[in-house]
């Protein structure tokens, strides 16, 4: 063999050595990560934290047993279909017309359920103050006439609700609104955006108030933690 031949031979088996531990040109791209969360969140207080307005064993009932059952519905529907997980829960909430019809009640009942009362906890915090301050006070009187009117409304819609569901405070189209929902239903699939939510079900409730819906609502507004509901509502109007 000639020495040009040799050196010939010896570059291509050094071309053929790179190439294998090379990444391939045309590699996949990764995966997307999995953005839907399946997991209940913890409380951020104690279930005795409420007392004497919400009562320890109906805060661990609520959270332990009816949010993780809504969690245990939605994974259901994403294991019959698991593209949903690519997408957070808000957004398949807001678009429910995309997501397929074979488990679309599903993702409505049991993601709503999941998506209400992951706010709702958020919503509750013990000593809190009256009322709120800054930018939503100034929403709130430019949108209702004062914070009072706004109270009165909630709560007169509160009492509206027939059977179970939810009365929210939203912001739609810059505006503060009041709204109500059925069942598990949220206002992002009527394209409104949720700063407060107060549950209706009656395992809610019932334990303390029993039929007494109208207590329960008064007792609500001494829990409402109006800091993190300020800070939504920043979040969400300068978001525009």
């Amino acid at each position: 063999m000639s020495e040009a031949s040799g050196q010939s031979r010896r570059q291509f088996l050094k071309l053929m050595a790179a190439a294998a531990v090379a990444p391939p040109l045309l590699a996949q791209p990764p995966a997307p990560s999995r953005r839907l969360s399946l997991e209940l969140p913890p409380l951020p207080y104690a279930y005795d934290a409420l007392e004497p307005y919400i009562d320890a064993e109906t805060m661990r009932l609520h959270h332990d047993k009816h949010h993780a059952a809504y969690i245990a519905g939605l994974a259901k529907a994403v294991e019959q279909v698991p593209k949903l997980a690519e997408q957070t829960l808000e957004e398949l909430l807001t678009s429910l017309a995309k997501v397929p019809e074979a488990v679309r009640t599903a993702v409505r009942n049991h993601g709503g359920g999941h998506y209400n009362h992951s706010l709702f906890w958020q919503c509750l915090a013990p000593n809190a103050p009256a009322a709120p301050e800054g930018e939503l006070a100034r929403a709130m009187a430019r949108d209702f006439g004062s914070f009072e009117s706004f109270k009165e409304t909630f709560s007169k819609q509160a009492m509206g609700v027939f059977g179970s569901g939810w009365v929210w405070l939203v912001v739609e189209g810059g505006k503060l609104q009041v709204a109500t929902t059925a069942n598990q239903d949220t206002p992002l699939s009527l394209g409104k955006k949720p700063l407060l939510g107060l549950d209706l079900w009656e395992h809610a409730y019932y334990l303390k108030y029993q039929w007494r819906r109208a207590e329960y609502v008064a007792a609500f507004w001494h829990v409402v933690n109006w800091p993190f509901v300020a800070r939504r509502f920043t979040q969400i109007a300068h978001a525009r």
